[in-house]
């Protein structure tokens, strides 16, 4: 294939990414859009890039010493990026590169002035835009001086800022090639950005325009502040005119240079509010060809505009994309704050959470949604929906409010849709809760019998699927969804589950107002029987007990802990060594059950335990070194005795009062009840993370067939199917890989969006505010969800299995799902940044007595690893010691 140096701008479109980079790409793509004018130019091809760095070897030397650089060493980073844009510097253009360089500036004007821009293969993409990594040079003028910037723009690929990136997005710099865009020169009166969606709230019906004098480096070098203009539907909503004292001008022969505004130009608009109404018209424009935001960098030259660059806003959190044909607008509470897990998923782990939820739930960004909007515009489905998300996520409620106060955007209906979720959902995708439904006695064996009827549907699974495979594994799975369903919303289930919960409310209601005690049943629930989440915690402690003694095994399971590797023969190589019989009896039962569970477990494409056990090695070191034996009976007693205690105190407290054997006869009464059903609330979640495992395997199966018929790689690649596609290509023996490409860089780049707690169709992002004066000055305010003030040293972990956790840390982490329970065994305290009254760190951390603050925002970036942090679990907030 003949290598191309040199392509003409007009020649270009967005298809040529690989060939002209994405800057180049979009500017091609604009030139062509009618309307749209783009400053003439051409650009220097890839081909002309990897020409030139063949002739430095030592490039690729380079390139292996950065590929072994963790993203966190910015030292190896600056040096690395350093010696590689000095090499690339170095490396003279090679004749021939040059020379058609020289052809085309003599075609668009020898001793015309240019910017010289860089456009990498990786740059201005839908899924990472790079702004700001990469170098532009303006106001060149002359061919050598050409030459030379050509050469900057190739070495900045390796800017610090560049490097840094990519190590951070997992993008292979091998992969990433630059080209160099070199347009004419435009001298403007007014240059700046327009962003077609507002970037800090996400509103897609809000264009934004920072305008100031001169050239646009003297906005984005942060030399001035610019006028600030706010349009929505065609109408300036908002502005802000700055006193632009300074502008940056292009010289004659070349180069920039600072000057002074005129003081009475100083304080007039960039721009006009026709130009403005007329840019953001345009901005539209061109976001509709692009089909999605952008951020444009736009000069005004000769009272017309001409753009410069145009690249996709990829901040911006996603949209659910609405049934064809509806245009109203909607408002949409995120799944994963109320499952404790706002990860993203991969589309089969999305696709069958949504056919196994039991209301419907909208994709987007790789999180799951459930559309509210029915739901608060009839007045009495609207307070029952703010009163249970206030109790469980204040933050959801307070965002919620801020949609209703803007009276337009949720129309009032009369009375919710008969057909929509009941009022009193205890979280997005979870049961639906019987709001109004008959009390149920308060009688343990109702739980007992629900157990039994979940383990009996499992094992009736687990018999029934041995047998499918092909298309009638499928047709299976579809009635299997249905049984699924059935059982999550069992009546009597959905009862138990309100029960523990209201009775919790009544207690913390009731003695706050009778005792003055605030979260009273955090004490009142320690110890409760039948929490299999609080169980699988203490069941690790009893692992350790028997690995104690071990020394073989010990030293083994450190080293398995420092290898830092996922081993698939770890059970097996265990067993060899002294004693390892022993321990891998111990794990294989703990494994038995609770092997189904994994960290964002309702993703079902993520490994359980039973898949990669090493996962629980640092847990179990850890109870291995800060517990003695016995310590999960002793634990689970001493947590009964201080329940008791405090049943004793608060009845005889409640004797005293007026009418106070009325009360202490009422709060005895549910203080059985919640100690009958709390434990209960965590049942579900397994019986569902069960019936996930044994789907999980029927489907790798047949994932594994599909890789002996050459369709796929590896078993893995499934994952970036939905269940139903999934169906297709064994049913049709096609898969389209272009599809699982796209998929798989889609979900790379939404783990660097932050989901919003509440989204609405307009893309407005909202994460809602704790408005509360009793937080002292300086202190992370949050949810209080288990009673008690701690103080100790913060341990900041993002990946379970990399915690390293000592007797009296606190636990600091984005969430915790039930899989991170065997941690808590070990903490004092615990903060989170997600996470509701219910949730299940919530009911773990005070069935385990631990002081826990959820819903902290930013928690892990505000508080550093290894600070001294105090806990203020019963106050609800948290402060960072000197």
């Amino acid at each position: 294939m003949t290598e191309q140096y040199m392509v003409d701008l007009r020649d270009v479109d967005e298809t040529q990414v690989a060939v002209v980079g994405g800057k180049g790409a979009h500017l091609g793509g604009l030139a062509r859009l009618g309307g749209v004018r783009v400053p003439d130019g051409f650009c220097v091809t890839t081909d002309a890039f990897r020409r030139t760095v063949a002739g430095a070897p030592s490039i690729d030397v380079l390139l292996d010493q950065l590929s072994r650089v963790s993203p966190v060493d910015q030292e190896a980073i600056r040096a690395l990026g350093a010696e590689l844009r000095r090499t690339v510097e170095g490396v003279p253009v090679p004749d021939d590169v040059a020379a058609e360089i020289i052809r085309a500036l003599a075609r668009h004007g020898e001793d015309t002035a240019y910017a010289v821009r860089s456009s990498a293969t990786a740059e201005d993409l839908p899924t990472a835009s790079f702004a700001g990594q990469q170098d532009t040079y303006l106001n060149i003028v002359g061919p050598t001086a050409v030459l030379r910037h050509v050469s900057r723009c190739w070495a900045s690929l390796f800017t610090e800022r560049a490097v840094t990136y990519r190590q951070r997005n997992g993008i292979d710099h091998r992969t990433v090639h630059m080209a160099v865009v070199v347009q004419q020169m435009v001298v403007p009166d007014a240059s700046g950005i327009l962003f077609t969606a507002d970037p800090v709230t996400g509103n897609r019906t809000v264009a934004t325009v920072d305008a100031g004098f001169g050239l646009g480096e003297a906005l984005v070098s942060g030399l001035v502040n610019p006028d600030v203009f706010t349009v929505r539907d065609g109408e300036i909503v908002g502005r802000t005119i700055a006193a632009k004292q300074r502008a940056v001008q292009a010289l004659p022969g070349g180069g920039t240079h600072e000057v002074a505004i005129d003081a009475q130009r100083q304080g007039q608009p960039a721009l006009t509010d026709a130009q403005v109404v007329e840019l953001v018209r345009l901005g539209r424009r061109i976001e509709a060809h692009f089909g999605r935001p952008q951020d444009i960098e736009w000069c005004l030259v000769d009272d017309g505009f001409r753009i410069v660059q145009s690249r996709p806003i990829t901040t911006l959190f996603p949209i659910p994309v609405p049934e064809a044909g509806d245009q109203g607008n909607h408002v949409y509470v995120s799944v994963g704050h109320g499952q404790m897990m706002t990860d993203p998923m991969k589309p089969l782990g999305l696709s069958m959470w949504q056919l196994t939820a039991m209301v419907p739930m909208h994709e987007a960004g790789g999180r799951l949604f459930v559309d509210v909007t029915s739901r608060l515009a009839a007045a009495a489905s609207r307070s029952a929906l703010l009163d249970v998300m206030g109790r469980s996520d204040p933050l959801i409620r307070d965002a919620l409010e801020t949609v209703l106060d803007r009276d337009d955007f949720v129309p009032p209906l009369p009375d919710a849709p008969p057909d929509g979720p009941r009022a009193g959902a205890a979280q997005p995708g979870g049961p639906r809760a019987g709001g109004a439904s008959a009390p149920i006695e308060t009688d343990p064996s109702i739980v007992t019998g629900l157990i039994e009827r979940s383990r009996a549907s499992v094992a009736a699974l687990e018999r029934e699927i041995r047998t499918k495979s092909g298309p009638a594994l499928f047709d299976f799975l579809q009635e299997a969804f249905e049984e699924h369903k059935r059982v999550l919303s069992d009546p009597l289930s959905v009862q138990a589950i309100m029960a523990g919960m209201e009775a919790t409310w009544w207690l913390n209601d009731s003695l706050l107002e009778w005792l003055g005690e605030k979260n009273a049943a955090d004490t009142l629930t320690l110890s409760a029987t039948g929490n299999v989440t609080s169980e699988m915690g203490l069941a690790l402690l009893d692992v350790a007990d028997v690995i104690r003694p071990l020394p073989e095994v010990r030293a083994f399971l450190r080293s398995v802990q420092d290898a830092g590797v996922q081993d698939e023969h770890f059970l097996d190589t265990l067993e060899t060594c002294a004693g390892g019989a022993e321990a891998r009896a111990a794990i294989e039962v703990y494994l038995d059950l609770y092997g189904m569970r994994c960290v964002g477990e309702i993703d079902i494409t993520r490994p359980r335990w039973r898949e990669r056990p090493t996962t629980l090695v640092p847990v179990i070191l850890d109870n291995v070194r800060n517990f003695g034996p016995g310590a999960a009976e002793r634990r689970f007693e001493e947590g009964r005795q201080k329940a008791q205690q405090k049943e004793r105190d608060v009845l005889s407290r409640l004797r005293l009062l007026p009418d106070g054997d009325r009360k202490a006869d009422e709060t005895k009464r549910m203080i059985d009840r919640v100690r009958t059903f709390i434990g209960y609330r965590e049942y579900p979640k397994y019986g569902i993370v069960s019936r996930y495992f044994v789907y999980k395997q029927a489907l790798l199966a047949e994932a594994g067939r599909l890789v002996q018929a050459g369709l796929l790689a590896e078993r893995e690649d499934v994952f970036y199917l939905t269940f139903q596609e999934f169906r297709d290509v064994v049913g049709t023996g096609r898969v389209d890989g272009r599809l699982l490409q796209q998929r798989k860089d889609a979900f790379r780049s939404y783990h660097a969006l932050t989901p919003p707690r509440v989204l609405t169709s307009d893309g407005e992002a909202l994460t809602g505010a704790y408005r509360r004066e009793d937080v002292p000055v300086g202190a992370l305010p949050g949810l209080p969800v288990s009673a008690g003030t701690v103080e100790g040293r913060a341990r900041v972990v993002l990946d379970m299995a990399q915690a390293d956790l000592e007797a009296g840390d606190i636990l600091v982490t984005p969430f915790t799902d039930p899989s991170w329970s065997p941690l808590f065994v070990g903490i004092a305290g615990l903060v989170t940044e997600v996470g509701g009254l219910m949730t299940h760190g919530a009911v773990i951390a005070r069935e385990y007595g631990l002081p826990a603050v959820v819903g902290v925002e930013q928690a892990t970036r505000l508080i550093r690893d290894g600070q001294r942090i105090r806990v203020h679990g019963s106050g609800g907030y948290v402060e960072i010691l000197p």
